[in-house]
């Protein structure tokens, strides 16, 4: 948890972790996601000594939605979508090409 936070951006921390981790992400990639999605919002906030031009003036994260993460690829990996498929027990997941997990995930 970034340093200086009050309790509620220890809990926007933590589920933004816990979400980044259901889909499929380590854990480590999950804090340091959390940790920068904080961090930018604090400091879009007025909560933190120093903050960047793009921290400030730039679209906020949480509205963004990741649009610009992996520059534009086809959505989740194919082993993010693996991960789902394997935690809602879709059967013969091993097998399928990643637009086969997509349909069979409903997406």
């Amino acid at each position: 948890m970034p340093r200086g936070s009050n309790a509620k951006r220890e809990r926007q921390y933590e589920h933004i972790k816990d979400s980044a981790k259901e889909r499929g992400t380590s854990e480590r990639r999950a804090e340091e996601i959390a940790a920068r999605t904080v961090n930018k919002e604090r400091a879009r906030a007025g909560e933190s000594r120093t903050a960047s031009r793009s921290s400030t003036e730039d679209m906020s994260s949480s509205r963004r939605g990741g649009q610009r993460s992996h520059s534009g690829s086809g959505g989740p990996t194919k082993e993010q979508l693996y991960n789902e498929a394997r935690q809602r027990g879709i059967e013969g997941r091993s097998t399928m090409t990643k637009a086969e997990l997509n349909k069979a995930l409903g997406r």
